[in-house]
């Protein structure tokens, strides 16, 4: 006895996501235009690996006591950047502790935090990262992420057309504007490649339509293919999902920023599968059946004439 696959979408669910397509462009330019105000109000939020400093991981006999931890570490005057957070058990707690003019102020600092705090604390982990190592991750950083959106648009300008290349770098930089403010490089380019799966896949059913449906106009063909890609478009992005937020929930405090990231990342990733990548194809003119609907539309205006 044969089971038929289970299917949460039907093949074709026939829905007209390209009369929505306006309102994606416009609800995604605002929130890139916030994305660009809260960027110049506010900056980056760049962890210890891009900004510098000391990450110590602790672990207290008993269940800790935040404001008393607190309290000794302001004594201290390492600076205003001094962060203490408790993360999985009452007992573990990270303390971060701002970058200094060099590296030898930073390992005394540390060592000021191990005499402030006493016996019977375990130092599990400690991580420092000079301002001049900070500085250079992060342009590195920056620079993967142009190069990979680079190589993306030559390698679709080859496989399929310039305005797949177009319409997927679009893509590209509205996922990566849209979770720069949360900025984990790692999961930036991790979101670049999951985004890039997303449209190719798209892409490639638009192209096999585009070969098999000649007659059909544009806006038409892209319903049609965005509609047969729907059920695989959904069920990669909820499996992807589910292990994301079991992550979020029950990971612990150390990838929880990490793990947010992707969250949004996956969202906004489909989000521009459909709404972005898709309708550039149109903007852009991409040829059907050796015309752009562009000349077509000009030809059938002609040939209406008396």
């Amino acid at each position: 006895m044969r089971f038929k696959p289970l299917r949460f979408i039907p093949e074709s669910a026939g829905i007209h996501f390209m009369h929505a397509a306006r309102y994606g462009f416009f609800g995604s330019s605002i929130l890139i235009v916030a994305t660009i105000i809260i960027y110049v109000a506010i900056g980056l939020n760049f962890g210890i690996d891009f900004r510098g400093g000391t990450l110590m991981e602790i672990r207290t006999q008993g269940p800790a006591d935040l404001a008393a931890l607190r309290d000794k570490l302001a004594s201290l005057e390492l600076g205003s950047g001094v962060e203490l957070q408790e993360f999985g058990a009452p007992t573990d707690v990270l303390i971060r502790l701002p970058t200094q003019n060099d590296e030898k102020l930073q390992q005394a600092s540390v060592q000021k935090v191990r005499q402030a705090l006493g016996p019977g604390i375990d130092y599990r982990r400690t991580e420092t990262v000079g301002p001049k190592v900070s500085g250079e991750l992060a342009r590195g950083g920056v620079i993967a992420v142009l190069v990979a959106i680079v190589l993306v648009m030559i390698y679709l300008w080859f496989r399929f057309e310039w305005q797949f290349a177009v319409g997927a770098a679009a893509s590209l930089v509205h996922d990566v504007a849209l979770t720069i403010g949360l900025f984990v490089i790692a999961a930036i380019l991790t979101i670049v490649g999951y985004s890039l799966n997303d449209t190719v896949v798209v892409y490639d059913r638009v192209r096999e339509n585009l070969r098999r449906y000649k007659q059909m106009t544009l806006p038409d063909l892209i319903d049609l293919s965005l509609n047969e890609t729907l059920p695989r478009t959904i069920m990669t992005s909820l499996s992807v999902l589910l292990a994301l937020l079991a992550l979020y929930f029950f990971g612990g405090e150390v990838i929880r920023g990490f793990t947010f990231t992707m969250i949004w990342g996956v969202i906004v990733g489909t989000y521009s599968s459909i709404y972005i990548a898709a309708p550039f194809l149109i903007f852009t003119g991409v040829s059907t059946g050796g015309q752009t609907d562009r000349t077509k539309a000009a030809a059938t205006a002609e040939a209406a004439r008396p």
